[in-house]
């Protein structure tokens, strides 16, 4: 993506959060643009100095990018369970950073092993428990692909640690383009 359809992507999150935090309406957006068209998954990730407030995203869309991105930050902003007991105040918007991950389509692997730390994401599925982690997780936290792995099983999807090893655990890769607020 091209600089300006990264701003207003980031706009069109960070305007939405705003609304919906001050009890309002999200805007109504639209795009001529056809990549800002394009159907397929996103991320909104919100964090306060760099704590987690909210996090929520689709693998696949059946709606442009731009409205998804749209309804991803809604539910970031107020529907993660995680904080439900701690939802983002008013007061706390501004200092909200945005970010934002464009989705490849999910590629199912029979080697778990053969992700590329930083570079893929993991979706994990047994049954029906399921679990996910972006690529950037393993930057942040440092993981080794198994630590990857298993965290991804045991905190995410609430399977064994080595559920991953299991013939009938899918795994599946994917990639995902960051869009970061580098200035507001």
């Amino acid at each position: 993506m091209n600089d300006a359809q990264k701003h207003t992507l980031l706009k069109i999150a960070r305007d939405t959060v705003e609304a919906v935090i001050n009890g309002k309406r999200a805007p109504k957006i639209s795009s001529d643009d056809p990549v800002l068209n394009t159907h397929c998954g996103c991320f909104v990730t919100l964090k306060n100095k760099d704590e987690l407030r909210g996090c929520i995203g689709q693998f696949v869309a059946n709606e442009p990018l731009i409205k998804l991105v749209s309804d991803m930050a809604v539910a970031a902003a107020t529907g993660d369970p995680r904080f439900f007991d701690d939802r983002i105040r008013p007061d706390e918007v501004k200092g909200l950073d945005i970010e934002i991950s464009v989705l490849s389509p999910l590629k199912k692997t029979n080697d778990p092993l053969s992700l590329r730390l930083g570079t893929d994401g993991i979706y994990i599925k047994k049954g029906y428990a399921n679990g996910c982690f972006l690529p950037q997780v393993a930057t942040e936290t440092g993981w080794s692909r198994e630590e990857f792995l298993s965290y991804c099983c045991a905190h995410k999807a609430g399977l064994k640690p080595d559920a991953w090893k299991d013939k009938d655990t899918e795994v599946y890769l994917f990639t995902a383009e960051i869009i970061e607020e580098t200035e507001r």
